[in-house]
């Protein structure tokens, strides 16, 4: 008896990328907001996270070029993430988070009006 393994459809890709937003969105946020980092615990964030990451990063295997512009920018979040943590320059590192911020919602909002469709279709 073999084994079969199906390629994610388009749904699982999109939900899986939007996910993917969601939780890099929610970091930014609770790096600028105690009570959010502490209604959440940490550990439980980072191993959804992951796995979500490590998700994409199967799924985006098949398409290098894309792999990488996500993987640079999830690097990208987690530092500015950290960054905003710091004692040091916060001002310049939030306002920065807040850009990032607004790039990722519009990337869910282009990735949910597609799951959207796909789910109609």
């Amino acid at each position: 008896m073999s084994t079969h393994v199906t390629a994610p459809g388009h749904i699982e890709i999109t939900e899986t990328l939007l996910r993917l937003y969601v939780f890099l969105t929610q970091f930014l946020d609770r790096c600028q907001n105690d009570a959010l980092r502490q209604s959440f615990p940490e550990a439980d964030l980072q191993a959804h996270f992951s796995s979500t990451r490590e998700k994409v990063r199967e799924i985006l295997s098949v398409n290098p070029v894309v792999k990488g512009k996500v993987e640079t920018e999830c690097d990208r979040v987690l530092a500015l993430g950290a960054s905003c943590l710091k004692t040091g320059d916060k001002q310049a590192a939030i306002l920065e988070a807040n850009r990032e911020r607004a790039i990722l919602q519009n990337k869910m909002i282009a990735l949910s009006d597609l799951l959207a469709v796909f789910r109609a279709s």
